[in-house]
């Protein structure tokens, strides 16, 4: 039983639903699509969109499909954002046009090239913040930007998402005696 796939998505004023073989969702901050699977079908009732299936072997994909299509609408509408935070002596980026350039520790600086459909913020050298209609894309440039040093466990030094909770571990003991 699907309790994601029952709720009814609102439609905000300013988007534009189109229901085909798939679901075109236009608003003020881009155009996005979601793929209907077979089984699955969206109605577009009173300013809501309904998710409904053929039957309860589509259950996963009914609560899926519900998810995908509410995230394209809020995404058109009002849009995503992810905040990473730069830790360490001497770590920071910075952003030039669609390029987003890391100082990270390495011998070079690197250069991350944002796709289209992302913006990037960069606040104080060390606060990242991303935007963009597509959560899926934006999750995932926020992941390949993380990746680009990930948070060291002794130190907790590199690319953490904001508000990323880090277990420290403990470093090895002194020598004592020889």
């Amino acid at each position: 039983m699907s309790r994601v796939g029952k709720k009814p998505i609102p439609v905000p004023a300013g988007v534009k639903i189109n229901i085909g073989d798939r679901l075109d969702v236009q608003g003020p901050k881009g155009k996005l699509t979601v793929p209907i699977p077979a089984g699955i079908s969206i109605e577009n009732a009173n300013g809501t969109l309904e998710v409904k299936r053929v039957d309860d072997s589509y259950a996963a994909l009914h609560g899926l499909t519900r998810a995908l299509a509410a995230n394209a609408v809020t995404g058109v509408s009002a849009g995503f954002t992810r905040d990473l935070e730069i830790v360490g002596i001497g770590y920071r980026a910075d952003v030039k046009g669609g390029v987003v350039s890391f100082n990270l520790g390495y011998s070079h600086p690197i250069e991350f090239i944002l796709p289209a459909g992302v913006d990037c913020k960069i606040e104080k050298q060390t606060a990242v913040t991303l935007s963009g209609c597509d959560k899926e894309l934006l999750g995932q440039i926020a992941a390949n930007m993380r990746a680009l040093r990930p948070p060291d466990p002794y130190k907790n030094k590199g690319v953490r998402y904001k508000g990323e909770v880090l277990r420290k571990k403990v470093g090895k003991a002194g020598a004592g005696g020889k």
